[in-house]
């Protein structure tokens, strides 16, 4: 199983709009980064991410499970763009904060601290591991 990050604007859509559609999850549309697409492209049904807010909360608040494969996007008539869908799977205790991750010399390499703009990027394990740890749920 491979690990994901999925970054949101809260305003557009919130976790409580991903956990407020159950099981039936939801297509992670509006995509139109090629490496964020890229990405999209290579997960498979059952591969987990983090659920990250950006803006101005930039926290890791919970876990999803991509639960289709990439697809075209419905929200546009352009083939280059696909998307996956992802249900909620849970809540972090604790939100884990983008300033925490970088304050951290663990996560260094993470994408998520140097390239803090791409919207659907890889974690490694490790990084999944410890963030879980820090957010209070299983990895």
């Amino acid at each position: 199983m491979a690990h994901w990050l999925f970054k949101s604007e809260p305003s557009t859509w919130s976790w409580e709009d991903q956990v407020a559609k159950g099981d039936i999850g939801e297509e992670w549309d509006g995509v139109r980064n090629y490496q964020a697409r890229n990405n999209m492209r290579l997960m498979k049904i059952g591969d987990r991410g983090f659920f990250y807010l950006s803006q101005k909360d930039k926290a890791i608040v919970g876990t999803v499970e991509v639960i289709a494969k990439a697809h075209p996007d419905s929200t546009t008539d352009d083939d280059r763009w696909e998307c996956v869908d992802i249900k909620a799977i849970e809540a972090f205790a604790t939100p884990v904060t983008l300033d925490q991750v970088k304050a951290d010399e663990r996560f260094s390499e993470m994408p998520l601290v140097k390239n803090t703009r791409l919207s659907v990027q890889p974690v490694d394990k490790e990084h999944w591991r410890l963030i879980c740890k820090l957010g209070g749920v299983r990895p």
